[in-house]
């Protein structure tokens, strides 16, 4: 017997010939032949810690590099204490929120990130929590499209060209028309916008800090949107609201993105955590869990499930998500790491990064190798044009254990010269100066 529903020969030969290949192994051709067959040599027989010396070894083959790149993933300081924190017994529990009185420590986390999210985007309630950043926006494309009962949707071009392939593929398979929104000098071209803006539209997706690093101003997109009843989606770095104006100060409807800011390291690219936020009137068609605080038959406080908008509660064809488990223990990592850090704490943070992107970026303007490619506000995050060729500058800071800058046209031939630098607290004085001297002497 199997402990779980193995699929036939004929099974596999169907999916294969719907998604168009010959084989398993053909969906990992894109993946290079030297990490599929590489071979760790691990000796057999070998106690736990003969293991952890052996593999110790193998690690010192990689070269860790500091980075200066960001794209949706950023350096930041991550406390020690978090680690030891969510392995306590009170978190670390194998039942779920739908038995409240045996999973009040795994509720409570929820409803404090709940709670911390929506003060620091303003917004009223708060999920826990979406896989990313990316699919929390396709999952903000189709809750406005559930709530204006529409399948057209803009997204600004200055969003991340990442987060814009993972929207159109969730709108591909929801029969979701995407249409794409100029940018202008590094921002949305609100009067594109006004050109494909109409009543049929859902929704208009905007990033703020955008792909640039720039702080977009969305003074009067509101009121305009409010003309064909289009919904406000922006997708913010939350690290960046100890500063900027929140999404709901600019009158968004939802507001997700990538928590990863606050305090989740970077994990060689995961796992993330994606937030989404919104207002009361739209509650019932935001996905996932919203936990609640209330009290017990003997007048304590108790958290609940307070509502549970999924496919196992009301009828699927009336559910917008068919998310069902929230990220737990990511969204344990950002509640303790804000509790840790406070307000002061993460706008002292965040401050820093401020100050020491824009001195590199100083620095950087007086190399021959770079001029502005914008004039517009940033916050640790900036976009040049490179006089020299990209490859030259990664491979001699590369050289020197450093990872930057990043090459915008990896992502479109559009982004040509263009490249982006992004600096955060833990990047230090010493390290900004040694790239620049790095850079400099090329």
């Amino acid at each position: 017997m199997f402990k779980y529903m193995p699929h036939t020969h004929a099974d596999i030969d169907a999916m294969l010939k719907t998604i168009g290949v010959d084989s398993i192994e053909a969906l990992f051709s894109d993946v290079p032949k030297s990490l599929t067959h590489h071979d760790l040599d691990i000796p057999s027989s070998l106690s736990e810690l003969e293991l952890l010396s052996h593999m110790e070894e193998l690690s010192s083959m990689n070269t860790p590099l500091k980075a200066f790149i960001g794209a949706g993933a950023y350096d930041h300081y991550t406390p020690t204490v978090i680690r030891h924190l969510i392995e306590r017994q009170e978190f670390l529990t194998a039942y779920t929120p739908y038995q409240p009185e045996i999973s009040q420590g795994t509720l409570q986390y929820i409803f404090e990130f709940q709670s911390m999210m929506t003060q620091l985007t303003g917004m009223d309630v708060s999920n826990a929590s979406m896989y990313d950043g990316a699919t929390a926006t396709a999952e903000a494309m189709f809750m406005a499209c559930a709530v204006r009962r529409k399948n057209h949707v803009l997204i600004s071009e200055t969003v991340n060209p990442n987060v814009v392939e993972v929207v159109k593929t969730y709108a591909k398979y929801k029969g979701i028309t995407v249409t794409m929104v100029a940018e202008k000098d590094g921002e949305t071209d609100y009067k594109d916008m006004e050109s494909k803006l109409s009543n049929d539209v859902a929704s208009l997706i905007v990033q703020n800090p955008n792909v640039y690093g720039i702080v977009e101003n969305y003074t009067g997109v509101k009121t305009r949107l409010n003309e064909t009843k289009t919904m406000f989606v922006i997708n913010q770095d939350p690290s960046t609201l100890s500063h900027l104006k929140t999404p709901a100060s600019w009158g968004a409807d939802i507001a997700v993105g990538d928590a990863q800011t606050l305090g989740v390291p970077l994990s060689y690219g995961g796992p993330y955590i994606g937030y989404m936020t919104t207002m009361n009137a739209f509650i019932r068609k935001m996905p996932g869990r919203i936990c609640g605080v209330t009290k017990d038959s003997e007048g304590k406080r108790a958290f609940v499930l307070t509502l549970q908008a999924r496919e196992q509660h009301i009828r699927r064809e009336k559910a917008n998500s068919n998310i069902c488990s929230n990220q737990s223990l990511l969204a344990l990592f950002v509640t303790i790491y804000l509790s840790i850090m406070g307000k002061k704490g993460l706008y002292e943070a965040q401050q820093q990064s401020f100050d020491a992107a824009h001195y590199m970026y100083e620095e950087l303007l007086k190399l021959s190798h770079f001029e502005k490619a914008f004039d517009k506000p940033f916050f640790k995050e900036f976009t040049l044009t490179a006089k020299t060729d990209i490859h030259i500058l990664q491979n001699a800071l590369k050289a020197k254990g450093y990872l930057g800058p990043l090459a915008l046209n990896r992502f479109d031939q559009k982004y040509d010269q263009r490249v982006t630098f992004a600096v955060t607290e833990k990047r230090t004085k010493k390290e900004i100066d040694e790239v620049i001297q790095i850079l400099g002497a090329l």
